[in-house]
């Protein structure tokens, strides 16, 4: 008995009741209800492991559509086939129970062989429906678990980059941390014009970390030297907006992740301008990726408002002059405006950020 499923049988006749129980009982567990309000009782009891109900139309107190109705609601009616066995052959009913879910209709009298076979039919369908949707269900599981292993190993990976720039380029500081925090504030008033999910907000953040990853390979001379760099020197340096993507292509896993594209636009633009003065492409307005514009300003204030051994900081209120002044490139109004109404917020966190650091 252990091993058998429960199969439902809803009808107000007795003798309906027998006959069908008969067809079915050498393998199922039968139950029996001789009205809705019963069968819903037995439905909604969550003790039963049921292959099939087989219900009819007419009967007192919840007639067969009333059970139809709440196992839609319930959502029930996705995972228990129902074979409508019934006397009634009003079309409107039956169109109106095929619409609530129901699998088959079966008319009194009926001829019992084709009944099994068609109720059979009906089991084996939604048994195939059911282990299906497990399988999927299943799969889409593993394959979210998978990415978000994925998401870590991406995040070590550009954590371990980024603290590689740092170590070489060791004027820089925590330049790289505060790029990350800061530019979350420019995306935050940004988001509903360019609909940014939390996550797109976690990836680009996460991506403007590796902005100057290619400054691992400039040479120390350069990348290290304490003074205004000559014009040779500093077309080296600019090489490592390429260098940085070149990186890029190489790492397999960042390729299997939405964020590679944001790590490859914003290493390789983020020294672009609006006006198309930038490098190393000289794209001009949105042709450069509205989150390699933000890392962009981001890296000018982070840049103007820190200390350098060529250059004392400027405070928060003279580098928001600098740019808003053009003097160090055109940028996107629209981004300028953010930076001019999260001035404050912006000067909070830069402030907060700096205490961090003292105190560490």
């Amino acid at each position: 008995m252990e091993n058998k499923r429960d199969l439902l049988i809803v009808d107000d006749i007795d003798i309906n009741r027998i006959i069908i129980a008969e067809l079915f009982s050498d393998n199922y567990n039968i139950l029996e209800a001789e009205n809705g309000e019963e069968a819903l009782k037995i439905i909604n009891s969550e003790k039963y492991d049921f292959s099939i109900i087989l219900l009819d139309l007419e009967m007192p107190i919840v007639d067969g559509l009333g059970v139809l109705r709440n196992m839609k609601e319930t959502g029930k009616i996705n995972h228990i086939p129902v074979v409508l066995i019934t006397s009634d052959d009003d079309d409107k009913n039956a169109l109106e129970s095929y619409g609530l879910g129901v699998s088959d209709v079966v008319h009194k009298p009926f001829n019992s062989s084709i009944v099994l076979q068609r109720v059979q039919n009906v089991i084996d369908l939604y048994a195939y429906k059911n282990h299906l949707e497990k399988t999927l269900l299943k799969q889409k599981q593993e394959l979210i678990a998978q990415g978000e292993r994925i998401k870590r190993m991406n995040f070590s990976l550009i954590d371990t980059l980024s603290a590689t720039v740092e170590f070489r380029n060791v004027e820089s500081g925590k330049h790289i941390m505060r790029t990350r925090l800061l530019i979350k504030v420019i995306l935050e008033s940004i988001r509903d014009k360019y609909s940014f999910t939390d996550e797109q907000l976690e990836l680009i953040s996460s991506a403007a970390a590796l902005h100057d990853v290619g400054k691992i390979a400039i040479p120390d001379a350069i990348l290290l030297k304490p003074g205004k760099l000559t014009e040779e020197e500093f077309e080296i340096m600019k090489e490592h907006t390429v260098k940085g993507s070149e990186i890029l292509e190489t790492l397999d896993l960042l390729k299997d992740k939405e964020y590679y594209q944001y790590c490859y636009d914003i290493c390789r633009h983020h020294h672009e301008r609006w006006d198309g003065a930038g490098y190393p492409d000289g794209l001009v307005g949105f042709e450069i990726p509205i989150w390699a514009q933000a890392a962009s300003l981001v890296d000018v204030y982070d840049a103007l408002t820190s200390k350098r051994v060529y250059k004392d900081a400027y405070s928060h209120e003279q580098a928001i002059d600098m740019i808003l002044n053009g003097e160090c490139g055109v940028f996107n109004p629209d981004i300028l405006k953010i930076l001019w109404d999260d001035a404050e917020i912006l000067k909070s966190l830069a402030e907060k950020i700096a205490t961090e650091e003292k105190n560490s």
